[in-house]
């Protein structure tokens, strides 16, 4: 927390400079604030905090159990580690249009830059399974002006995802991304579109930023950086990659253990501590420490 030098405001005027510049951004998802600052790290433009990741790393399935103060929590922690605009899931708003409101305010004072509300009904499922049920086009425009009206930084920025392509069709499902948007959403998440047609469709029939979601394993093919630029999307998120990468490392990790019963084999997969110590910063803490304690006791009585 030390190195952070941007204040959540210059943050949240990042992400809108960002959404109006023309370029597409990549957000990887975060699984814990240590690889939000690794993100950064590595030159990214913004932090992704996913629900399903958040209630993975609770061992819950994403449906909904984890709370309201959990996601506020844990983006707050992610937030403030960072200098990059940081902007997060939080499901269907937690409740009633008034929860809705309530949770904006909340998540404006843990840091973030933003958040997407969703379509589905309560209790929601991750959004590349079937079988999900959507709510209907008043009820969630309800949500997104109550979201919208609580804000009290007109930079924070409100995204209005849709699940409605996998249970009205794609046409219907853009009629009620358009009624989000008078309602006073800034950004549109499609979830789950099915082709590039389909995402092309989508940019064509809206003015407003939209985003991407590359998740792996789902209904939409895996589009690289150019093909998003071309289709003018403004922001991608990867949400679930560094937790699989982490995951799937953890238990190769584990097999290897008990096969060889020592960690000698896999020395080379982990992050060595050097790295985590640099990361971390280690030596800039250090030296503020011994800024601000660098005196010493002497012998000399006090008069």
């Amino acid at each position: 927390m030390l190195f952070t030098k941007k204040t959540v405001e210059q943050k949240r005027r990042d992400f809108r400079a960002q959404l109006a510049d023309g370029k597409l951004h990549q957000f990887p998802g975060a699984f814990n604030p240590l690889c939000a600052q690794l993100i950064e790290r590595k030159g990214f433009d913004g932090v992704y905090v996913s629900g399903a990741v958040m209630a993975a790393d609770l061992c819950l399935p994403d449906i909904g159990i984890a709370n309201q103060e959990e996601f506020v929590t844990r983006g707050k922690q992610i937030a403030r580690v960072t200098d990059l605009p940081a902007f997060i899931d939080i499901d269907t708003g937690f409740g009633e249009p008034m929860s809705a409101a309530r949770t904006i305010r909340l998540m404006e004072e843990a840091g973030l830059a933003g958040c997407h509300i969703e379509d589905q009904v309560m209790p929601k499922r991750c959004g590349h399974l079937d079988g999900k049920e959507i709510v209907d086009t008043h009820t969630m425009v309800q949500r997104v002006r109550a979201a919208a009206d609580a804000r009290l930084d007109p930079n924070f920025v409100l995204i209005a995802r849709s699940d409605a392509r996998a249970v009205e069709g794609l046409e219907a499902s853009i009629d009620r991304m358009k009624a989000y948007v008078d309602a006073g959403a800034d950004m549109i998440f499609p979830e789950a579109m099915k082709s590039e047609k389909e995402f092309e469709a989508v940019r064509e029939a809206l003015d407003v930023p939209i985003l991407a979601n590359m998740t792996e394993f789902g209904k939409s093919r895996l589009l690289n950086k150019k093909e998003l630029e071309d289709l003018g999307f403004n922001v991608v998120i990867y949400p679930v990659t560094t937790l699989r990468l982490a995951m799937g490392e953890v238990e190769r990790g584990l097999d290897h253990i008990l096969a060889h019963g020592d960690q000698n084999g896999i020395l080379d997969k982990m992050q060595h501590r050097k790295d985590l110590y640099d990361l971390l910063r280690y030596e800039e803490y250090n030296r503020f420490d011994q800024s601000l304690f660098n005196f010493e006791v002497g012998d000399t009585p006090m008069e």
